[in-house]
């Protein structure tokens, strides 16, 4: 528990600061390999892990289990893409559709 509400700390304030950092000169590395614990509970959905970029280099982020929420079914997980328009990647959170 902890350890989650310090993630979310960090995260939060890594959005706090995302207008003021660099956007990513390049696309991420591929993808690191995660072995897939089991889940905690028939409500968990798999988030796999992903790049970050923090202004200087992109951070691995570890894949973690996220609750399905009610009445949705289909998680996308966060993700990368080349945005023309800005002439550089674009992080996509993860949501549910």
């Amino acid at each position: 528990m902890k350890r989650t509400l310090a993630l979310c700390a960090a995260l939060l304030i890594g959005i706090g600061t995302a207008a003021a950092q660099p956007p990513p000169p390049n696309a991420p590395p591929p993808p690191q390999y995660e072995r897939v614990p089991p889940p905690p509970g028939a409500r968990y959905v798999w988030e796999p892990g992903h790049w970050f970029w923090n202004g200087g280099r992109y951070v691995w982020v570890g894949g973690r289990y996220v609750i399905r929420r009610a009445g949705w079914h289909h998680y996308a997980p966060g993700h990368w893409v080349w945005a023309p328009g800005l002439g550089r990647y674009r992080w996509i959170p993860a949501h549910w559709d």
